[in-house]
């Protein structure tokens, strides 16, 4: 049986058992969304956002659309990881200096911990889409790091631990356009600050059309004793537009760029009207999870609709069985990426 081996024991991690006449790795939360339309006086919608343990409870960083439409982070606490309160005041950033430098927007959001400091990962803007990033310990003070990469680049994510003594981040380098490159690149930092050593880990396509279009990371990869799981989301272009989905890969855990297995199909797809419709229909956006080692149990947040915040469920053993089960590899994947 596959074992989780870094994170801890979450004996509170918010859990469903699977339903008996399901069939699939991941089943939903019965009671999703779990944050709905309007959660707040003044705020439309709350999806595509981070949760994580926080002092025996959650602590949340939210994509939060007030009704100017425009997308600013928000934190959030909840006892349980289901029923949240909310800070009504985004969150505000400075430079190490102290200078006031808060993002022109910010969207979907990752939150890791790295040895005693959490580190938030954003889309925003720098002459274009790129990624931001901040630096927090207590989520009271937020220091803004500079950003890694130019633009345009999303969908960044750290992994939980150094590797080599190196900070080692996943990101989808892409053009101007809504539809980019599409392929999930690696990128190590000895300080946060500077970045290099790219490695090419995954490409869009494959068998699967659910993922022809782009791919890109979801939740920071969680540590098994077979590799790093990575859940990842995968998009198709169907004649009514795009079509968001996701499932999981395993990666080498001493040399993250290199894919062991990747599922061919799709875990979770758009299928119940939360995720069917809305803001943008049809999208499933995996962005944050919750491990309890001692079971092996994952609950995953995920975006539905571009409106909505939902809850899904599996175990580690059952998610990487069935990668195993439908595992393809492209040309590329299982190369350690150096070109």
């Amino acid at each position: 049986m596959a074992k989780i081996i870094s994170g801890g024991n979450l004996p509170n991690i918010p859990w469903q058992d699977k339903p008996k006449d399901s069939w699939q790795p991941i089943w939903r939360y019965t009671e999703n969304p779990v944050i709905d339309r309007n959660p707040f006086p003044g705020m439309g919608r709350i999806f595509n956002s981070a949760v994580i343990p926080w002092e025996g409870k959650f602590k949340g960083v939210f994509r939060a659309e007030a009704t100017i439409a425009r997308p600013f982070l928000y934190l959030g606490d909840s006892e349980d990881g289901i029923h949240w309160t909310f800070q009504t005041e985004r969150i505000h950033m400075h430079d190490p200096d102290g200078t006031p430098h808060d993002p022109y927007y910010a969207y979907d959001p990752r939150v890791v911990k790295v040895d005693d400091t959490y580190y938030i990962m954003w889309c925003g803007d720098f002459d274009g889409a790129a990624i931001g990033v901040a630096s927090t310990k207590d989520f009271k003070d937020f220091t803004r790091l500079e950003n890694p990469f130019l633009p345009f680049n999303r969908n960044a994510v750290l992994f939980p631990r150094k590797i080599d003594n190196k900070f080692v981040m996943l990101s989808r380098p892409s053009d101007s356009g809504h539809t980019p490159f599409g392929d999930i690149l690696l990128s190590q930092s000895p300080d946060m600050k500077y970045w290099g050593e790219h490695r090419l880990v995954m490409q869009k396509g494959g068998s699967g059309w659910w993922e022809g279009l782009k791919i890109g990371a979801g939740p920071a990869p969680i540590e098994t004793d077979e590799g790093w799981l990575l859940f990842f989301h995968g998009v198709c272009q169907t004649c009514n537009g795009y079509v968001y989905s996701f499932s999981a890969a395993l990666l080498d855990r001493d040399k993250p760029s290199i894919v062991k297995y990747r599922c061919s199909d799709y875990m979770l797809t758009p299928e119940l009207p939360y995720e069917t419709t809305g803001f943008v229909d049809n999208v499933c956006f995996p962005v944050a999870a919750l491990t309890d080692q001692a079971t092996g149990r994952i609950a995953l947040y995920y975006g539905c609709a571009d409106t909505v915040t939902g809850l899904c469920f599996t175990t580690v053993d059952e998610t990487i069985k069935f990668i195993k089960e439908h595992n393809e590899l492209s040309a590329l994947d299982k190369d350690e990426g150096r070109f």
